[in-house]
């Protein structure tokens, strides 16, 4: 079976981490809260309740670094100063119950920072193209073919530009809505669909076997 028959194959055979980082602390009585009235509390300086919010998406957030960087180095630091800058913004988020993606939309900017400070480096001759982390991105189950052609696709995303890869890996890997893309990426709904599509069409023809189009 042609495993990258279709784009969602690639989704099938990723590894969910951080799936304990959800207990590296106590739970508190705040944890039964929604996020609008966590976030309220938070604003309020109730510590406990931003200690809530962490424990419920740390785990989307160590997972959205992993599978935007293909590997899992400083993950947890991009994490961390992800939830310090979510923090100190508060007062920013304007719809309480969006706490979630707009978290993400932190964790993109930071990995957007320091793909483009690593390529900065590299063509500077301070350090060459990161390795792909089979390890960090591959499911336990994946067999051989599935992680080579995994290894394969991350291999190509780290040759494109980091907006272009960020872009068709939150649409073709986390199979977020175009909307979702480009607020993710502080951009515009058509430049978000021009780097996607930039990026499907080198995808397109470099890859071993053509890859589906996404017509959800």
């Amino acid at each position: 079976m042609d495993l990258m028959g279709s784009k969602r194959a690639v989704a099938t055979h990723l590894r969910l981490v951080g799936g304990e980082a959800q207990a590296t602390r106590p739970a508190s009585p705040s944890d039964g809260l929604g996020d609008p009235e966590l976030v309220a509390l938070a604003r309020d300086g109730h510590q406990r309740a931003f200690e809530s919010l962490y424990r419920r998406h740390a785990g989307f957030a160590l997972n959205l670094a992993v599978r935007i960087q293909g590997h899992a180095q400083d993950v947890e630091d991009i994490v961390h100063d992800a939830f310090l800058r979510a923090h100190g913004s508060l007062a920013e988020l304007r719809d309480a119950a969006s706490f979630r993606p707009w978290l993400g939309s932190i964790v993109v900017s930071l990995v957007r920072t320091r793909m483009r400070k690593r390529r900065l480096l590299g063509v500077l001759g301070f350090g060459g193209q990161e390795a792909v982390d089979l390890e960090a991105v591959a499911a336990p189950d994946a067999g051989p073919e599935a992680r080579a052609q995994l290894a394969q696709i991350y291999a190509l995303l780290c040759t494109l530009p980091s907006d272009e890869r960020i872009a068709w890996t939150l649409r073709n890997v986390e199979h977020h809505q175009l909307e979702t893309v480009a607020s993710l990426t502080d951009c515009s709904l058509a430049t978000a669909k021009r780097r996607i599509a930039r990026a499907q069409r080198f995808l397109d023809g470099h890859f071993v076997a053509p890859f589906a189009e996404d017509k959800s």
